[in-house]
Formats: structure tokens, C-alpha cells, sequence
């Protein structure tokens, strides 16, 4: 029996998990899992629901019958197969802690994920990427070709079939218009430093004012540039006795870690956008778990 997700966002309203659990209850459908949020700043109700058919009704069936459940209550919902895996494209720089990191957990299996392409400003991953058997494209960006460069980013990204894009430290800044058409499907890291340690080296900078804690932030870009709706943070204690490269060595870490459980989240439909911010749900029991070890 496949697992299925079912996410449903509404207004908050008496009712609403009664006609959900009802409904697949009478599809003959159990509910192996289930979290839901009643937000009361903003009237808005957000469930996710994991289940599988005992039936063995295709998942189409299912979700079009819940259209007349969806009705009343004004949801916006959506279903997916779990085995369906997510068709991701990866944009990175010089910086290629957070590319590795991914494609290894792509490779055992942790991130269960269809990595179609990888979109670099520099050549340095290229030999990395391909024999990894990913499609490279090498795409150069100065002031006088960024919009011909993200015609073809975009071109890449539709062609491909991707539903998330995630910048693995790309450090260049996206247009307005590439964030509006990708809003909720572009996710980013970079360090916590933000806003008091701006420009080249924060962590030297960090240092320099004696730091404690060094954090990473992962979100979905939008035309606020570092201020779209955070998914996922960490953070690493440090002291007196580190170096700046320690802060340095340390700040990877904690990024490549945030940025894969943010991606993790998404995948797994446990993110939902709730005006400038975000509702993340806990992970169901078994998704963390690898095809293989290593």
C-alpha cells in the first residue's frame, strides 16, 4: 500500500478534521499520521495528513471525490503520492559544501529527491556534478547579461520539470521577477549573521566582535532578498579560544545540516505559508530513514 500526504489550508472553522477524517475514512483509507495548527493571529487553519488506501482506490479517485468536502469550508488542498519524488534543481557558486552535502544525501537515499539539474556561475563542480550523471550547465552572470542568464536559469528549470529550486550558497542575488514566478519554490541558506554582519567574510567579522553562537537560516527567497519565510534554523556555541577559521568550518556545518532538513520539510509537504511566515509540522515517523547507509 503506497502512503499518501494530504495538506489542506483554510479559514479555522468547527468541522473541518471531522469532514477530512470522515471522508477518508469512507474511501476506505487509514490515517497512519496527522498534525494540524489553528493560528489564531490570523483566523487560518493548516492539517497534513498521512494515509493509505486499504481499498487500494487510486489516489485520483481520492482526490477528486474531496472536492466536495473542500467545498464548503473554502479549502485549498492538495494530495500527493509519497513515493512521488520531488524534481529538484540545484544553483551553487564557488562555495560547495552545502552541493556536496545534498548529493550524498541524495545518493544513500536520505533525500529522497530527482535531482535534474545543477545550474553553476563557475565551472569548479562540473566534473563533481557529471559524475554524479546530473545534467551541468555552466551559466555566466555579469550586470550586462542577467536577464538573458535567468531566461535561460528559467528555461532550464521549466524544461526539466522542477518544482523546487534551491540556491546551495549561488551567490548571486535573483530578480524580482524570478522570485514572483518562483514564489514558495526557491529556497535559500546562508549564515544567521544577518543584519549586523553584512559583505565579505561575516565570520571574521563575528570574530572580531567576540561572537557566541553561529546560526544558519534557511527560507524561500523572495524579492526581500534574506527575508522571505523561514523553514529551518540552527545554531553552534563557540567560545574565546576559536579562530576565524574555526567559525568559518563551523558555519558550513550548521548550514549543510539547516539547508537539507529545510528541503526535507518541503518535500514532505510539511510546510505551510502563513502570510510572511511559515507553519512546519513534525516529520512522519520513517521519513528520515535511508535506502542505504553510504
Amino acid at each position: 500500500m503506497n502512503k499518501h500526504i494530504l495538506t489542506v489550508t483554510c479559514v479555522s472553522r468547527r468541522g473541518v478534521v471531522a469532514a477530512i477524517a470522515g471522508y477518508l475514512a469512507g474511501m476506505g483509507c487509514n490515517i497512519s499520521d496527522s498534525a494540524q495548527f489553528d493560528d489564531s493571529d490570523t483566523g487560518r487553519f493548516f492539517m497534513r495528513v498521512g494515509f493509505v488506501s486499504e481499498e487500494a482506490k487510486p489516489l485520483s479517485a481520492i482526490a477528486e471525490g474531496f472536492a466536495d468536502v473542500a467545498r464548503p469550508f473554502d479549502m485549498t488542498f492538495d494530495f500527493r503520492d509519497e513515493s512521488e519524488k520531488a524534481k529538484v534543481v540545484l544553483m551553487v557558486s564557488r562555495f560547495g559544501h552545502c552541493l556536496n552535502d545534498l548529493l550524498y544525501r541524495w545518493r544513500i537515499g536520505a533525500l529522497p529527491i530527482d535531482i535534474v539539474a545543477v545550474i553553476s556561475n563557475h565551472m569548479d563542480y562540473q566534473k563533481v556534478v557529471v559524475n554524479h550523471d546530473i545534467p551541468f550547465h555552466c551559466i555566466r552572470v555579469t550586470k550586462e547579461n542577467k536577464t538573458a542568464a535567468e531566461a535561460r536559469q528559467m528555461e532550464i528549470i521549466n524544461e526539466s520539470g522542477a518544482e523546487l529550486v534551491v540556491l546551495a550558497r549561488y551567490m548571486q542575488v535573483l530578480s524580482d521577477e524570478m522570485c514572483r514566478q518562483m514564489s514558495g519554490r526557491i529556497i535559500n541558506i546562508h549564515h544567521s549573521f544577518l543584519p549586523s554582519f553584512k559583505g565579505a567574510n561575516p565570520y571574521k567579522q563575528a570574530f572580531e566582535r567576540g561572537v557566541k553562537l553561529i546560526g544558519a537560516t534557511s527560507h524561500y527567497v523572495t524579492a526581500d532578498l534574506d527575508e522571505g519565510p523561514i523553514i529551518e534554523q540552527d545554531i553552534v556555541r563557540v567560545t574565546h579560544a576559536q579562530s576565524p577559521e574555526d567559525y568559518v568550518s563551523l558555519g558550513r556545518d550548521v548550514e549543510s545540516q539547516v539547508l537539507a532538513r529545510a528541503i526535507h520539510a518541503h518535500i514532505h509537504r510539511r510546510v505551510f505559508l502563513n502570510d510572511g511566515k511559515t507553519v512546519v509540522f513534525p516529520a512522519s515517523p520513517g521519513s528520515y530513514a535511508s535506502e542505504r547507509m553510504g
